[in-house]
């Protein structure tokens, strides 16, 4: 018994300057490390149903690879489907709300925080079946009584439905009021940016994807017990559709958060030096 402690004092005495045993230089030994730092970081939660997340994506057709929606302004532009009034950056998502693609929205959970992904999504969870009974000929004549000007290609709306103009000929012109993307196999290329954690952020992020314009870390937003404040930034003043804007934002503000009764919206306007 007496003889162990003097064997392990003369392995270290033998040791190699500048070597350790079993440990990396630099490593700091798990025994000098206080209690928080001997603890693992936790492992990040993956995404699930309810999350409130910042979503980069990209849309494509399986078939031919034609993209058809971006959160990426370059990508955009490449594809030639780039809009000035497009806002363009991460996209808020309620994972499981129903506002993106149900196969979308399905396949995303899993994935973790700053994690990249291909999902592809068969046509009934994306735009849907073609139906062939959604294809109709129409006279032309009728089409223009309608104040519609078809040309082949085009999309047109129709008694409130949309629909694309398949061909012209003989007086009647082929509509097909299917989705232009139905029946086809779609890709995403998708990378979550971001989880809202605090009822701040996921407010804020709400508000901002309400005011399309504003940066949504120009509204100030504090919470007290069954009321939320919202300070709106004064270059918000000018929107043109404001008080719909406050509305909607309003709105979704209670629907997600259901032990919020009142949403007030101050407007300050202070003297300019």
């Amino acid at each position: 018994m007496g003889m162990s402690g003097v064997d392990d004092v003369r392995d270290e005495e033998h040791q190699e300057p500048g070597k350790e045993v079993e440990r990396e230089l630099g490593e700091t030994p798990k025994e000098a490390l206080g209690p928080a730092e001997a603890q693992e970081a936790p492992e990040e939660r993956p995404i699930a149903k309810g999350d409130f997340i910042l979503l980069h994506y990209t849309g494509r057709t399986e078939d031919t690879g034609e993209v058809f929606d971006t959160t990426d302004e370059e990508e955009a532009r490449r594809a030639g489907i780039y809009s000035e009034g497009v806002k363009y950056g991460p996209k808020l998502m309620i994972v499981g709300e129903g506002e993106f693609l149900k196969g979308l929205e399905k396949r995303l959970e899993g994935l973790k925080v700053g994690e990249e992904g291909e999902i592809v999504i068969p046509p009934e969870e994306a735009y849907g079946e073609r139906n062939p009974d959604n294809v109709r000929m129409v006279p032309y004549r009728v089409l223009r009584s309608k104040g519609v000007t078809p040309t082949v290609g085009a999309r047109v709306e129709v008694d409130g439905r949309m629909a694309t103009v398949r061909s012209i000929g003989a007086g009647r012109v082929q509509l097909d009021y299917n989705h232009p993307l139905a029946g086809r196999r779609i890709v995403y290329k998708v990378k979550v940016v971001k989880r809202l954690e605090t009822d701040e952020e996921k407010m804020r992020a709400l508000i901002g994807r309400n005011f399309p314009n504003i940066a949504p870390e120009s509204f100030e937003v504090k919470i007290s017990g069954e009321r939320v404040r919202i300070q709106i930034p004064e270059e918000a003043f000018y929107e043109e559709n404001l008080q719909l804007e406050k509305r909607t934002a309003a709105v979704e503000i209670q629907r997600f958060f259901p032990q919020i009764e009142d949403v007030e919206f101050v407007e300050v306007i202070s003297r300019k030096a």
